[in-house]
Order: C-alpha cells, then structure tokens, then sequence
C-alpha cells in the first residue's frame, strides 16, 4: 500500500497555505499517522540544509519538524532561488542543475516533471499520508501547460485538492468564484472542497458567504480557520512577511536589519525575535539605518555583488560607516559576511555578470565565488568557549588577514576548522553559519554583550514545538478535520 494523498493549493501566494500545512503535519502525526510535507516546485531564498545533503525550502523543512521526521531533499524536489528579476537559480532533489530566466523555465518543466515524480513516489512509499502545497495559485492559467506546482502536478498523480482562500487580504469570495470560473473544468472537478484562512472577529458573520461560494461553485466548506496570531513565529519562507516584521516593535535593544533587495535565509532573525529586550527594525529602501541601534546586522543574500551594490546605492553604506564610527558593532552572515569584507570576485559569472566589487572594507578579507556550493549543517565553539550550531549554504571562499581572528571553530569530519572573522576590536565579525541564534546559550551570550539583561524564559527550539501544537489544536478546533482527511486518496 502507497500513502493516501491532498494537495492544498491558495487562490494566491500567501494565503497562509505552509502554516496550515504544517499544522495538519503535526495533527496527523500525533494522531499516529507516518505523514510527509511535498512541494513540487518552490520559489524561495529562505532554504533549509536536509539529513542527505541538499537544501530545500524553509517550508517543507518546518512542515518536516511538525511531522517529527528530519527534512529530506524529496520534500521538495524542484527549488527556485531568484537571483534577479528575471533568473533564478534552479535547484533539483537538493543540488544546483543550473540557471534559467523565466522563459526558459518554462521550457525546463515538463523535463523536471520527472524528478518531481520521483520524489514523490519515494515519499510516497513510505508514508501513510502525504500533505502536498500548491505554489502561487492555479487561477494563473496562463501558466498551466506544462505546470508541476498545482493542477498540473495533481493531475500527474491523480490526488484530489483543497482550494484555500486568504480572507484578511478581503475579496475572498471573489477569488474563489473567479479560481473557478477561470480554471479548466476537469481542474474544477479535482477540487475536493475549499476552505477559508485568516478570519478575524465572529466567524458566524461568514456563514452567509460560505453558502455563496458554495452555490456558485458547487464545492463544499470545510469551514473558517480564525486568525492565528502565534503563526508569526514560526520560521517564514515569504519575503512578504517581513513587510510585518518591519512595523513590529518588542524591547529597547535595537538590531538594525538592511532590507537586501536579494535577502536569503532572513529566519536567521526569528530568535531574536522573541527576546523581550529586543526590536528587530527591518530597514526598508527609502529609510536611512537607525542611529539609535546597538547592532546592524547584514543578512544573507542570493546576489552578493548586486545586493552590495543597491546597498550603496540606499546610501547604508554611509550610514554602516557612521555606526562604527559611534562605536557600534556589526555583523555579517553570510553573504553579508562576504560585503564586509574589501572586495568580493565573481570571475565566471555565478550571479551576474562577471566581475568584481568593492566591499565594505570593515574586514581584512576578500572573497571569490566559486561554483561549488557548501551545503552542510554544523555545530562548534565561539572564541570564548559558547556553544554554536546551525547550517551552511553559500557559494565562494573568503580569505584574507582577518580569518588570523575567526567568529568560530566548527567540528568537521576531517577535523575542526575556521570560519568567519573579527576585527582587532571584535566590533565588527563575519560569518558562514545560518541558524546560530536558534542556540539559545549562543544568543543570549551575544545578546548580553549588546546590554540585554533580561531573556526569553523558554528555549526557542521548544517555543518553535509548542507554536506547533497549538497550531494543531486551533485547527482541530474551528474545521472538521476528519472530514478533510477523508478526502485524501
């Protein structure tokens, strides 16, 4: 016997469909079921290192933890890193197969459909259930030939779907009378039922509205998911989400984050998140860096060199300039480990055109981007004896003076080795280790050096769990799951 199969496709992006993926995860598994994330194709910068080697989207690897199994590349088969507005890296079962603007993509599909495929039916073997997320919406009919991320993966394993709809963004009715009236009739005729996220305030206010769309479309309700206001913790996939982190503000310790045009892995800032002593101000363009903040972290990116240079162009290399004059500290990670240092390399033409570029010149280190790719997860020692843990994935070798100083020692199966750099003052570092506030003796360590006196009382690992759980609990509570179990085949 293969595992039963629902795949949950949205009437646009962000209509909440990896949380309530993930929060189905967790319900199945604790009801004893072996259930496993999938995602055909994604489109996302935050990406997770898996148990075999390979990275894939920050989402299947949160669904993955709420299915208490480790995240593998099978999850999510065909990874999309944008690189510009146009191009992106393609990323299959976890390695880099080239790169491909979006014409040209759209040609690869029908190959990649196979490795798609493959992934699944190795899950597949293996599970009792498998919970699959659509990627944008399949109302994007224009790109339905040859599509692997919604109706056109559904129909390739013949499973049926759950059509979610956002109702804080409003006009939800609309976009789900209109999914149906644009979308062929057999895609039609695949979705099972509809469900709507997002709710705020008396949810018998809608019941009106389900019977509208019901009668319009012919789709029964699984009901209205409330607002869940605890979803905000968990680790995001979507860039939109820090157009609310932006406004959120927590304690007086303030970390001033530059909005990269190409910011990767940016759930480096969840931790700090919670900890009641801090603000994490996300600096959007437009918006000088405070001069008020305690740290101005650099945060990871997709394009280097092209993320250097629209962050001079925001004038925030001025302004980084300027802090440490006042004596502020400034960290790096990753890519913005690469921009601190004096210049970074790109002879073939990894992500962009080729050339070189000046760095910030606040390390002692130059950086040349090379084709192979670090994808590993780590655990190791600051200078000062803290413990360390989190993941690698970049591209490029940074050398230089400055790594006479490093952030870290990692354990390494051919031995401990370097990473990173400080400066003589230890005001400016650098690193490759994503995830390293997640280690809450790490980050309450670098907190206290900043002037934070006061921390979370719970580990993050464990707020992460219990957000998850509450997450089951809340849908259990407000949608007939057992209906919408039922409906996996």
């Amino acid at each position: 016997m293969t595992a039963k199969t629902l795949m949950f496709q949205g009437t646009g992006s962000d209509v909440g469909k990896s949380v309530l993926v993930a929060g189905l995860c967790r319900l199945a598994a604790r009801n004893g079921l072996r259930v496993r994330p999938f995602k055909p194709q994604n489109m996302s910068n935050n990406a997770a290192v898996t148990v075999d080697g390979g990275e894939i989207g920050r989402a299947q690897a949160l669904q993955a933890r709420a299915a208490g199994i480790e995240p593998h590349t099978d999850m999510n088969p065909v990874l999309l890193k944008p690189e510009s507005e146009l191009g992106a890296q393609v990323v299959v079962q976890g390695k880099v197969r080239g790169h491909a603007k979006a014409r040209a993509y759209q040609a690869m599909k029908p190959e990649l459909l196979g490795a798609v495929r493959e992934s699944f039916e190795r899950l597949r073997a293996d599970a009792d259930l498998i919970l699959v997320e659509g990627a944008g919406s399949p109302a994007e009919v224009n790109l339905r030939a040859g599509d692997i991320a919604n109706m056109g993966f559904a129909e390739a394993v013949d499973c049926p779907v759950v059509l979610i709809g956002d109702i804080d963004r409003g006009g939800v009715i609309a976009s789900l009378v209109g999914t149906h009236k644009v979308i062929p009739e057999a895609d039609r005729d695949r979705i099972a039922a509809f469900l709507i996220n997002k709710f705020r305030g008396d949810v018998s206010l809608f019941d009106e509205g389900l019977r509208i769309v019901t009668d319009h479309t012919g789709w029964p309700s699984l009901g209205v998911v409330p607002y869940f206001p605890e979803a905000r913790r968990l680790p995001a996939e979507d860039a939109v989400a820090l157009e609310h982190a932006a406004r959120e503000e927590a304690g007086p310790l303030k970390i001033a984050v530059p909005r990269l045009s190409r910011i990767a892995n940016f759930d480096d800032l969840d931790p700090l998140r919670l900890e009641p002593e801090v603000t994490v101000d996300i600096v959007e363009p437009g918006r000088p860096l405070p001069a008020d903040a305690a740290l101005v972290l650099i945060p990871g990116s997709k394009s280097t060199i092209g993320d250097l240079k629209d962050l001079r162009a925001q004038g925030w290399d001025v302004d980084i300039a300027a802090h440490v004059r006042r004596g502020g500290r400034v960290l790096g990670i990753c890519g913005g480990y690469q921009m601190l240092g004096r210049r970074v390399h790109d002879p073939d033409g990894l992500e962009g055109p080729a050339g070189s570029a000046d760095g910030l010149g606040l390390l002692d280190v130059e950086t040349v981007l090379t084709p192979e790719k670090a994808l590993t997860r780590i655990t190791g020692t600051t200078g000062d004896g803290t413990a360390i843990a989190g993941y690698e994935i970049h591209i490029g070798r940074t050398e230089g003076p400055g790594r006479a100083r490093p952030f870290a020692v990692i354990d390494g199966g051919s031995g401990p080795h370097e990473d990173g750099a400080r400066s003589p003052d230890g005001h400016i570092a650098g690193s490759y280790v994503h995830g390293m506030f997640a280690a809450d003796g790490f980050r309450r360590a670098f907190l206290a050096e900043l002037g934070a006196a006061r921390f979370a009382e719970t580990s993050f690992e464990v707020e992460i769990d219990g957000v998850l759980d509450r997450l089951a609990d809340h849908l259990e509570s407000h949608i007939d799951t057992a209906r919408l179990f039922s409906l996996a085949r």
